[in-house]
């Protein structure tokens, strides 16, 4: 006769569970744990105990809506003496008279998502309830296992960090919260999974799929994008952006995620490629797959894959538009770390991909996973994507310049693409730069042999060398407000005279390379160089000028083109800068504690010439203000020199490092950030 044991009830210890699972910042109201580490379940009964040879017990663990056990969706095991490390598995003990135990343990290699879980007893079937699977970086059996505590911290546990932007020359990292634990975020992060394309059109197959680190990061990377789909965010690249928000404007994911989940799956306005990049890190985390935003300087976009960037200029240095390729002053994308299995080995480890849509991928837009290794090594027949991610970093750029009559000649350009690849370091906020993980060193013996194995054969030529030198000089420190003088210097290496034309311009440019108005401009007929000799032209950059020109970017193009007059060669050298915005000055108020409120005092000065009206302070800060953005408004003028200063007031939730992220707008100074380290006891 078969024995049952007496159930009164049963408690899924999420407080305990979350905790040793790393998702207590989820909160403890629900059971939250990872796959390949076990979880205890205990079941109260109202009489008798549990014997292993009286009491047979069977557990079924299913997601999806078509569960099987054939798609990996559904598991039937069994509670036993042993604990099986590599699939579905259970164990019982009794830890006090009429308590019963349940260690349970998913599949190292389970699909991700919401799991239902019952407890069957010779067909009496009892539904403990719902819990949420995700992957587990902690498992040595995990796709997504990564060794390194600190990195596990940085990658997986960090709710937020660094995004570098400017130029190459002048990188400035920008803080981020990616608030992967907040309220309500992981939820929206599995909806993203749920309303995919895929899903929609096999529910079943995609939720089998979800095993794999390696689909559901392509999923993320079609899906933060929204394109005829209910991707989660609309990208735009110039203004006017009345109808959304300006991409500038974010300082984290959080607002994103909450708008796109409440508003039914709807498209959030508006993203840009250092946004698109942050939202993915936060899914990609909040799954649990180790993540990090990286910025590649002079990125290129190769259009027609040929690995070669064309552009074209007028005779006065003036871009015409003759193709789609271009090269963007930064690049944003992640990188998230899993095993390959799909593909030979020695390419586990980083994986490039990027959610801004740019060219489609399998007809979708979406770009990788691709190893940094394939990259780094020139396979481009390597999934996904190898051929787009290597242009990126390593394409060549020719410059063309059209004649009066059509007719077109190349240009002599030291351009280049792929400088200061950068993400944030690990447990610290300065830049670290993993350009190496790329590619080789620029003139190496082995970048040759990765561009012969790219086929990419215009890399292996050699340039003209035609004696004369031009660069383009500037300031150590550019503040927006002040005028100063950018300088071309022209320099001839030869044994003979030199009779040259000198071009000096400059345009107002967004960071994707959309030129805007003229911000100075010199034309110098003749420019005389001895042998040897050197000649530095400067370029005189006022307020008056550029301060109605400049794009949220903050950044100007410097365009220099020397044409010899004897030879008609001609160089062209192209620069960009970024003006400064004044520092944002934090200083917290009060010993920084748990639960405990918390004052800090924000101040800005105005650097400009002229007042400033409609100033306004946003403050984030991941378990500092509820989830939610702290407005703060002036109700007067800020006159010329002045400081703008507010204090706000805020909460933390947990302890740990924090960072509090302060946005400061106005009518003529728009998007200057800044944040503060902030240390919260226990």
């Amino acid at each position: 006769m078969a024995a049952y044991l007496d159930l009164g009830s049963w408690d899924l210890a999420c407080a305990l569970n979350n905790a040793e699972h790393h998702t207590e910042l989820n909160g403890v109201e629900r059971l939250i744990v990872r796959r390949g580490q076990k979880f205890t379940i205990n079941l109260n009964l109202r009489s008798g105990g549990y014997e292993p040879g009286k009491h047979s017990l069977t557990l079924t663990a299913e997601t999806g809506p078509q569960p099987s056990e054939e798609s990996c969706t559904k598991a039937v095991f069994c509670v036993s003496d042993d604990a099986d490390k590599t699939k579905w598995s259970a164990t019982a003990s009794s830890p006090s008279s009429g308590t019963l135990a349940l260690a349970i343990s998913a599949a190292p290699d389970a699909p991700i998502g919401r799991y239902s879980l019952t407890l069957d007893q010779f067909g009496y079937r009892v539904s403990l309830g719902e819990f949420l699977l995700l992957f587990n970086p902690w498992c040595p059996r995990d796709s997504v296992y990564l060794a390194d505590e600190e990195e596990l911290k940085e990658y997986v546990l960090s709710q937020d960090g660094i995004i570098f932007r400017g130029t190459y020359k002048y990188p400035i990292g920008s803080a981020w919260e990616f608030g992967q634990y907040e309220a309500g975020i992981l939820d929206a992060c599995l909806r993203i999974l749920e309303v995919s394309p895929k899903c929609l059109q096999n529910p079943g197959e995609d939720c089998s799929a979800r095993s794999n680190p390696v689909y559901v990061t392509r999923v993320i990377s079609a899906m933060v994008n929204s394109n005829g789909d209910y991707g989660v965010l609309t990208g735009k690249w110039k203004e006017p952006f009345e109808d959304g928000m300006s991409p500038m404007s974010w300082r984290g994911s959080v607002g994103i995620m909450q708008q796109w989940h409440q508003s039914g799956c709807r498209a959030v306005r508006y993203g840009q490629c250092w946004v698109f990049a942050a939202v993915s890190c936060t899914v990609a985390r909040a799954l649990g797959i180790p993540c990090r935003v990286i910025t590649n300087y002079l990125s290129a976009h190769d259009t027609n894959q040929n690995l070669v960037i064309e552009r074209y200029i007028d005779e006065k240095g003036q871009p015409v538009n003759r193709t789609k390729d271009s090269i963007w002053n930064y690049h944003c994308w992640v990188e998230s770390w899993m095993t390959r299995p799909d593909l030979s080995a020695g390419y586990d480890g980083w994986q490039a991909s990027d959610s801004t849509p740019q060219e489609k991928s399998q007809d979708v837009y979406c770009c990788g996973p691709v190893p940094l290794k394939a990259i780094k090594e020139g396979q481009l027949n390597m999934k996904y994507d190898a051929p787009f991610v290597f242009a990126e970093v390593n394409a060549d750029v020719k410059t063309f310049m059209k004649k009066p009559n059509g007719a077109t000649e190349e240009v002599i350009s030291a351009a280049f693409v792929g400088q200061r690849i950068s993400t944030k370091s690990v447990g610290s906020d300065q830049r670290e730069d993993i350009t190496h993980l790329y590619k080789y060193r620029e003139g190496s013996e082995e970048e040759r042999e990765t561009f012969k194995k790219a086929e990419h054969l215009n890399k292996l030529q050699q340039d003209k060398d035609v004696g004369l030198d031009l660069k383009i000089k500037v300031s150590p420190s550019m503040m927006k407000g002040c005028d100063f003088d950018v300088f071309a210097v022209a320099k001839n290496n030869t044994a003979t005279d030199k009779k040259c034309r000198l071009i000096f311009a400059s345009r107002a440019v967004s960071y994707s390379g959309i030129l805007g108005d003229d911000c100075g401009y010199k034309d110098l007929l003749n420019v005389e160089l001895p042998p040897g000799g050197e000649r530095s032209v400067p370029l005189r950059l006022n307020y008056s000028k550029y301060c109605d020109s400049l794009t949220e970017d903050n950044l100007i193009r410097l365009v220099a083109l020397l044409q010899d007059r004897g030879t008609g060669d001609t160089i062209l050298t192209v620069r960009n800068i970024i003006l400064e915005n004044p520092e944002i000055k934090i200083r917290v108020l009060g010993e920084p504690k748990v639960n405990r409120k918390l004052a800090a005092e924000i101040t800005v000065k105005n650097p400009l010439p002229i007042p400033l009206n409609g100033c306004c302070f946003k403050v984030d800060g991941a378990n500092l203000t509820g989830g939610k953005t702290i407005t703060e408004r002036l109700p007067s003028t800020v006159e010329a020199g002045q400081e703008a200063k507010v204090k706000v007031y805020f909460t933390p939730t947990h302890w740990g490092l924090r960072k509090l992220v302060v946005d400061f707008d106005s009518d003529k100074l728009c998007h200057v950030q800044g944040y503060r380290n902030v240390i919260i006891g226990k």
